[in-house]
């Protein structure tokens, strides 16, 4: 067994798209309208869909924004460097809402940058990934 992908369902599927390319460097590996439900798939990641676990967003036509709950934790994302990553990320629109350093009582290096549509993805430094 292993995890395919992580579905989020997303108000503006182009802007989405935008900020996982553009600001966190993933690749569009395929996107597909469904017309007769009204929806479209968007899958994105670093590598192909074979070889690992990739977001998959959701965008129901007609719905704009989604609450994100109480159940929603984050998505996390391995970086070499978790300081040269947010400045990065923030150079090209990302939002950061937690700065990088260290984690409360553990050396582990990390941060949070914001999607567009709230949700949250954890940056962390793993010097060998």
């Amino acid at each position: 067994m292993k995890i395919l992908h992580t579905m989020l369902r997303v108000g503006d599927l182009d802007r989405s798209i935008r900020f996982y390319t553009e600001v966190l460097g993933m690749r569009l590996l395929r996107k597909k309208d469904f017309p007769d439900g009204k929806f479209t798939l968007a899958f994105l990641g670093y590598g192909e869909e074979a070889d690992g676990a990739v977001i998959e967003l959701t965008h129901n036509w007609g719905v704009d924004k989604y609450e994100i709950g109480t159940g929603y934790g984050h998505v996390a994302i391995a970086v070499p460097d978790v300081y040269a990553a947010c400045a990065e990320m923030r150079q090209r629109g990302g939002k950061i809402v937690r700065e990088p350093g260290p984690m409360k009582f553990s050396p582990t290096v990390m941060a949070f940058i914001e999607d567009p549509d709230g949700y949250r993805i954890e940056l962390i430094e793993r010097k060998g990934d």
